[in-house]
């Protein structure tokens, strides 16, 4: 259960009924017809909750009772409480888009959420790795350094196991950062959806789209030797077809690689790094090296052009920070 659980559950609950059967039905439209993934459905329902709590604390008893004044004090009161903007700007967006949907299913006599504005929240730049640090990161696991593998179960008494888990590692670092796949699309991949003969993945992305994502030789390399040489040691009757294996034999859990990455970046003497950063690192390469910027979209499975766009600003920081260290009179 994630952080905060219990108390929305309690808040659902203690809604009046109207309004929980609204929010039952808005999570189900969410996850059936908008395909939204589990998280991205907990998310909206636990700003919904809130939302519709603080009219009910202002006397509304059902959806239609929610106007702008209702919408305009819930995020004055959050703001209140030291809310971020960050945060703000997302639970606005929240109640934007139930607005909008209980409007079209006749809760809402007009889409008040329309009319909302929300403090613009501030895009922090990713913080992204050299060319150099992330080739160290990722030929790090080639390197018998015990303390760079995390503890994930409790030790296999065959002394195969821990170079199984370093050929996975090396396959998982080497995928994340040649791909820019995220951290759950990548533990979601099966042994079908490699295609080495053309060195090609098959990603399932948010929203349910599907994209091919090709890849290095590295990451070939890499591929190989796991499949080869390391997943027939973990595999069991449980691991089906899934690529990425945990010392189970389970398909390997998004925790646990997060926590990997984070391993042997600290046993390479790297800044903290998560699997996130080398998705970073992979765009800001990528456009640094002169890929287009379409492209560079199209690889990592972004719906806007807008998300991709702010790779370009952390090229230009790069270019300036060379340029004042280096131009005589920056």
């Amino acid at each position: 259960m994630s952080r905060g659980a219990g108390g929305t559950r309690d808040a659902h609950q203690a809604l009046p009924p109207a309004m929980r059967d609204a929010v039952d039905e808005f999570a189900d439209h969410l996850a059936r017809v908008r395909n939204r993934s589990a998280h991205t459905v907990r998310a909206y329902v636990t700003d919904v909750v809130s939302l519709l709590d603080h009219a009910a604390r202002m006397g509304c008893v059902e959806v239609a009772g929610v106007d702008l004044g209702v919408l305009r004090s819930w995020l004055a009161r959050l703001r209140t409480t030291g809310a971020a903007r960050s945060s703000l700007a997302r639970r606005a967006a929240s109640a934007r888009v139930f607005s909008a949907w209980a409007h079209r299913g006749g809760l809402l006599p007009t889409d008040v959420g329309a009319a909302l504005a929300s403090p613009r929240a501030r895009r922090e730049l990713p913080g992204v790795l050299r060319a150099d640090q992330a080739a160290a990161l990722v030929e790090t696991p080639a390197r018998p350094v015990p303390d760079a593998v995390p503890a994930e179960h409790a030790p296999d008494p065959s002394p195969a196991v821990p170079d199984a888990v370093r050929h996975r590692d090396r396959a998982l670092l080497e995928l994340l950062y040649a791909t820019g796949v995220r951290i759950g699309e990548a533990c979601g991949l099966d042994l079908s959806d490699l295609d080495p003969a053309r060195r090609v993945v098959r990603v399932l992305g948010k929203g349910g789209r599907e994209r091919t994502v090709p890849y290095g030789v590295p990451a070939q390399r890499a591929l190989d030797d796991w499949v080869r040489h390391g997943r027939p040691v973990l595999a069991t009757p449980r691991s089906g077809d899934a690529l990425l294996l945990g010392a189970r034999g389970g398909r390997l859990n998004p925790t646990t690689a997060r926590r990997i990455v984070g391993g042997y970046a600290e046993a390479a003497g790297l800044p903290r790094t998560s699997p996130h950063g080398l998705r970073h690192s992979a765009a800001t390469h990528l456009l640094e090296g002169g890929a287009d910027l379409r492209a560079v979209q199209e690889l990592l499975g972004h719906s806007s052009l807008a998300s991709t766009q702010i790779y370009t600003h952390v090229s230009v920081e790069r270019l300036r920070a060379a340029y004042r260290q280096a131009h005589p009179r920056a």
